[in-house]
């Protein structure tokens, strides 16, 4: 135990010399995690609370296309802007420009008239004429479109959801218009507005619910997705500090050094793998007390711990164990510091982008299904989500926690493999 305690504290003194590695460990994370935590929330308040920015130029002044803009804004989703007439689609555009919105919408002159001539018809057709010309004119008969002008910036969903909104206003309007005109046609009296509202309003309210495993029903936050996601991807980036230090030893001669001692290398690797554990269970900490109490003054949501504690605590140490196994093997195997620097950078991005952090698994195409199971961070991610997103408990995290204690122990032998087959034990 002596010499285990002697080797863990000339890790720790190693490490506390590397400031580029304990940069990349600790800063670099970090800033990660305000940032990406800063941009998600701006976009979940976009989307659930703040209204889009809207210029809306009618160029039909009569009471329906009125309307059909008072729907717009009663949407809740808009924040409607109006032009007046004297406007050009020139001006339309350069009023979106200076003003940095990002949807504008031109209502057609004849956007009444088309309206309530649908509305005619239609009651024509299910009154009088089911089986006349007229009937078949309908049919042919394409009126004007509305034209919704979009910055190239606006993602394409949102672009949809914003389309898919405009479109559910006109059948408002239009069904509304064609009630009408039906109930007159028939009765030879205006509609009374209660009646119309009774008929127009939907007689179901939509409940949303978020599934979780404890049924709490709540709902994750910008920090709940992105707080454990980046402490994860700061776990795995030791590999620059670990691979580097392991390769200076190989290239110093302290593999051989050690050979001549009364003690085995299996000392030093048990040590390495308690040091930087350690620091991943730091990171963890650190990132985490951010999340916690950092946060808030930035105006950014909490971080809520999930119940199950000491899962939490279980899962960090795997993930913690995983990332270090990972680091020692590549260490071992590189032969320069620039290959265990290079490889071991470009490796882990390329893990995190296709282990779900960089990109949502959920946004992969289905032939990805496969290689998402070859990276640690998805699985470690998958556990942490388990805890944040869905309070779930242990025993749903044991299907993720097998996969990455087999990747702990692939690593552990690659690392006794290749140590042995350079004769360095």
């Amino acid at each position: 135990m002596y010499k285990l305690y002697i080797t863990i504290l000339k890790d720790f003194r190693i490490l506390m010399r590397d400031k580029v590695g304990l940069t990349l460990m600790f800063v670099m994370p970090i800033l990660l995690v305000l940032v990406m935590t800063s941009i998600q929330n701006s976009t979940f308040e976009l989307v659930n609370n703040k209204k889009l920015s809207l210029i809306v130029w009618n160029k039909d002044t009569a009471q329906t296309s009125k309307e059909f803009v008072l729907a717009i804004s009663k949407m809740g989703m808009f924040k409607v802007e109006s032009l007046d007439l004297a406007n050009t689609n020139e001006d339309i555009k350069s009023g979106m420009a200076n003003s940095g919105t990002l949807v504008a919408l031109i209502i057609p002159s004849d956007f009444t008239d088309k309206i309530k001539s649908k509305a005619l018809k239609i009651a024509q057709k299910s009154i009088d004429e089911p089986n006349t010309g007229v009937t078949k004119k309908i049919i042919k008969e394409h009126p004007s479109s509305l034209t919704l002008l979009y910055n190239p910036v606006l993602d394409e969903s949102f672009r949809r959801s914003v389309q898919g909104a405009m479109q559910s206003t006109l059948q408002l309007i239009e069904g509304r218009q064609t009630i009408q005109t039906l109930y007159t046609g028939i009765l030879s009296k205006p509609m009374p507005s209660d009646l119309e509202s009774d008929i127009i309003e939907p007689s179901l309210d939509i409940s949303l619910l978020a599934v979780s495993k404890d049924g709490s029903g709540k709902i994750p936050n910008a920090t709940q997705h992105n707080v454990p996601a980046w402490t994860l991807f700061a776990m795995f980036f030791i590999v620059i500090s670990l691979g580097s230090s392991i390769v200076r030893e190989k290239q110093s001669g302290s593999f051989i050094r050690l050979k001549t001692l009364p003690t085995t290398y299996f000392v030093a690797i048990i040590s390495k793998q308690l040091t930087y554990l350690t620091v991943t269970l730091f990171q963890v900490f650190v990132i985490f007390s951010l999340g916690l109490w950092f946060f808030p003054f930035l105006k950014l949501p909490v971080l809520s711990l999930p119940s199950d504690l000491l899962g939490l605590a279980l899962v960090s140490v795997i993930c913690g164990w995983s990332a270090v196994s990972y680091a020692i093997c590549v260490g071992v195997i590189a032969s320069t510091q620039e290959q265990a620097n290079g490889f071991g950078a470009v490796s882990i991005v390329i893990l995190s982008a296709i282990g779900g952090i960089m990109v949502p698994s959920f946004a992969m195409p289905g032939s990805f299904d496969f290689i998402l199971n070859l990276s640690p961070l998805y699985w470690g991610l998958k556990c942490y989500y388990v805890l944040f997103l869905e309070q779930g408990k242990f025993i749903d995290l044991v299907p993720h926690l097998l996969p990455l204690l087999l990747f702990i122990a692939v690593m552990q032998g690659i690392t006794l493999y290749s140590l042995k087959r350079k004769n360095l034990i």
